[in-house]
């Protein structure tokens, strides 16, 4: 038992305590702070008397008496399993829920306020954004040392603690809020201008900059100053908790979304060598920053605590999600694996996830011919549409690309993915999980038994899904999905080694569309560099070669250059990078696709029925007038939307 039948010693009026009210009635504390000063008071003063008892305490506030507290113990002591006994005494009237938590939280040390009496410090207000104080209805009223006192409808609710903490970067202390007084006062002390303001901002426009932030070197400076010696000794266990410690992975995120980063690698080392982070901006990898290796276990542990993960497992991977938002950041999530590496260390990789929308077909970089193709047969009512490329080339953008223009009132649009980095409204979109047995291949099963139209599949990554995706687009569905392969016709030849049919295969194929992002260039800075005939003949040697030899005249392909891309001194060019502010220094700005469109005609599908090697089935989509990776490439560099180097180090010769 929790609580006791001793009878209940008289209430006091030095107690503060109020006699027994309503069953309804909120339970009014005669000495409730009345000022900010008083509750700073109260909080470090020890009470006077404490109730052995929550029952006891019940009893001397007046709100039971002696034989409904003994009713409810013998009502506790025959419910199996035992019920708390103050939810019992709610759920039979004898008290109401807000009266329970008054007393609760009294008789455990929280202070209960009535926040109509109490004005809020800007500080306080400051340190948590309004963006959360209005969406978890509390408010912040005061901040001493290092300390934030926050009222709350529940104190103990320690999820919504540790975010305080993480955003106010203080050891937080909660106090109890009046029933009925909190979610107004919120709403009223986050929607007034803050006093010594120009009028015009308000406390919630602190979001924009939710933590105060310094510049993130600077307070890797200030981790390694507060090394032992300046220096890093690598000995001195460093808390997850550490203020310093918090701005900088908070700030660290934000600077990465700055950045338009899609990846933040922190990869951790022995001591004396120090944590070394990474960001991936336009898909190269970039040095970002370097913090001492005495904070290397507390890193991983404040991302781990971040994404829900066990911060005691350390020797097998681990995966999850940061809402960063829940931090006083942007809306914006974050996919985290922790990986176990050498000694006893883990790495960990976050990848920027939410944020990202659906772009328009025209915005993904095909050409005006790969457009128009693609578009001539994503409108069929039915077939097989292949996205192939290597990890991170786009392929999934492309298909929500897709998606979104096929994305109408009269469709019905299934997608299994893994996971969902893009959202859009209308489609009906499922996480598989391999682990339940909610795979690529049940879900299809699924999907063609709940009437689609369209479907899409993140990854055809064996032959049982392979082959429900052509019986589905074989009996009248649409059908969307990617592989790993590196060349249109490549991908023809891996799903017949897999063992498919090739007779419905190619009745199925509707075009496979091969891609490479490659970097774009920063139109503020890029230098042009005309060419001369001997460099534009080279060229065009090159755009051939890249295709079937004698494909393309090679006088006729440097004519149609000069005509379509000659400047006013009738120079044709290609540019470079260079760097500026514009493009922080690297000279390119976002990226761009390479795409190679193989269209199925009687060709093509006469080849795969007999199960040709790549090689004939690039014959045969070149004559139909597919242009290769590198081509596309090539005329892309002449329009000026990347350099050279990047379209030869992505494409194939």
């Amino acid at each position: 038992m929790d609580l006791t039948l001793t009878a209940p010693m008289p209430a006091s009026a030095e107690a503060g305590t109020a006699t027994k009210l309503p069953g309804n009635a909120p339970v009014v504390s005669a000495n409730m702070p009345a000022t900010l000063d008083e509750l700073r008071a109260r909080l470090g003063a020890s009470p006077a008397h404490r109730a052995r008892h929550l029952g006891e305490a019940l009893v001397e506030r007046g709100l039971i008496d002696a034989a409904t507290l003994a009713r409810a113990l013998r009502s506790q002591a025959s419910t199996q399993p035992h019920r708390l006994l103050g939810q019992l005494m709610v759920d039979s009237g004898a008290l109401s829920a807000s009266q329970l938590d008054t007393v609760l939280a009294e008789w455990l040390g929280v202070p209960t306020v009535d926040l109509r009496l109490l004005s809020p410090q800007i500080e306080a207000l400051h340190r948590v954004p309004g963006a959360i104080a209005l969406r978890e209805t509390v408010l912040p009223l005061l901040v001493h040392g290092d300390t934030l006192v926050v009222a709350v409808a529940d104190p103990w609710d320690q999820p919504l603690l540790d975010e305080l903490r993480f955003v106010s970067e203080l050891r937080v202390v909660p106090v109890l809020a009046l029933a009925g007084t909190l979610a107004p006062m919120v709403a009223q002390a986050y929607a007034s201008p803050t006093p010594g303001s120009d009028g015009n901002k308000t406390a919630t426009s602190d979001a924009s900059n939710p933590f105060g932030q310094r510049d993130v070197h600077a307070l890797a400076a200030e981790l390694v100053e507060s090394a032992p010696d300046g220096h890093d000794g690598g000995t001195t266990v460093v808390s997850e908790s550490d203020n310093t410690l918090v701005r900088l992975i908070n700030t660290l995120i934000s600077d990465a979304i700055r950045h338009r980063a899609s990846d933040i690698h922190i990869e951790t080392s022995e001591v004396p060598r120090p944590v070394r982070i990474r960001i991936r901006v336009d898909g190269e990898l970039v040095p970002y920053l370097e913090v001492p290796a005495r904070y290397r276990f507390a890193l991983v542990a404040r991302l781990k605590i971040m994404a829900d993960l066990d911060i005691s497992e350390h020797r097998k991977p681990q995966d999850g999600k940061i809402d960063f938002a829940r931090f006083g950041g942007q809306h914006i999530e974050l996919r985290v694996v922790t990986v176990p590496t050498t000694h006893g260390l883990e790495d960990v990789v976050l990848r920027l996830l939410s944020g990202l929308r659906p772009m328009p077909l025209e915005g993904i970089g095909l050409s005006a011919g790969n457009l128009g193709a693609l578009r001539s047969v994503m409108n069929k009512p039915y077939g097989l549409i292949l996205v192939c490329g290597p990890t991170g080339c786009g392929k999934t953008t492309t298909l929500h690309s897709v998606m979104r223009e096929l994305n109408t009132a009269q469709r019905k649009i299934w997608t299994a993915e893994d996971p969902v980095e893009i959202t859009q409204e209308g489609l009906r979109q499922a996480q598989v999980n391999s682990r339940i047995g909610w795979t690529f291949a049940a879900a299809m099963r699924t999907f063609l038994r709940a009437d689609p139209d369209v479907i899409m599949i993140g990854e055809m990554r064996d032959e049982e899904t392979a082959r429900i995706a052509i019986e589905a687009s074989l009996t009248g569905h649409l059908v969307m999905s990617t592989l790993h392969t590196n060349s249109a016709p490549e991908s023809i030849t891996r799903l017949l080694e897999i063992g498919l049919d090739p007779f419905t295969f190619s009745d199925s194929l509707l075009g496979i569309l091969a891609q490479r992002l490659v970097r774009r260039l920063c139109l503020q800075c890029r230098v042009a560099q005309p060419l001369g005939d001997a460099a534009l003949a080279e060229l065009a040697e090159q755009y051939v070669a890249s295709g079937q030899p004698g494909g393309t005249a090679r006088d006729a392909l440097v004519r149609r250059w000069r005509s379509e891309h000659a400047n006013a001194d009738d120079e044709v060019v290609l540019f470079r990078h260079r760097g500026c502010a514009a493009c922080d220094g690297n000279g390119y700005h976002g990226r761009l696709g390479l795409h190679e469109l193989m269209l199925s005609d009687n060709r093509v599908r006469e080849l795969v029925r007999r199960r040709a090697p790549a090689s004939e089935l690039q014959a045969a989509a070149l004559a139909g007038g597919m242009v290769t990776l590198r081509q596309d490439g090539i005329e892309k560099a002449l329009a000026g939307l990347t350099d050279m180097a990047e379209v030869l180090a992505a494409s194939n010769a």
